[in-house]
């Protein structure tokens, strides 16, 4: 039980998170691209390959309630999977299919890269 409070509690902070971070990139950047969205999930990736690694790896900690605050909880409440899925359909539904194929070859290409990122500065601090 209380792992699932954890959880629960890291995704909703994840969630405002990344509510917040979407908003401050699509004023920077507009709105005629998922720019948020796939700041999220790139931002997230990233975090999450470094942190796996720093906790299990680097520190060693099996801690369960740090994974499930942090890497189940926030960052499953900060990567939008569904969001990118909605947005994607939308760009092919709206006939912008070089846009929607942008969108899924950044959103894997940038989030792979970055979790490979985030996992080898792990490995290094």
């Amino acid at each position: 039980m209380y792992q699932s409070m954890l959880i629960l509690i890291g995704g909703g902070i994840g969630s405002l998170a990344r509510y917040w971070l979407s908003l401050a990139t699509y004023f920077l950047l507009g709105s005629n691209f998922p720019y948020g969205t796939l700041m999220v999930n790139v931002l997230g990736s990233f975090v999450m390959g470094l942190l796996s690694i720093l906790f299990i790896e680097r520190f060693n900690l099996q801690a369960e309630y740090l994974r499930a605050l942090i890497l189940i909880g926030f960052l499953g409440g900060f990567t939008t999977f569904s969001s990118f899925s909605i947005e994607t359909f939308n760009l092919f539904e709206n006939g912008e299919v070089i846009k929607s194929l942008l969108n899924i070859f950044c959103s894997f290409g940038f989030c792979l890269l970055a979790v490979t990122l985030g996992a080898m500065l792990g490995r290094q601090l």
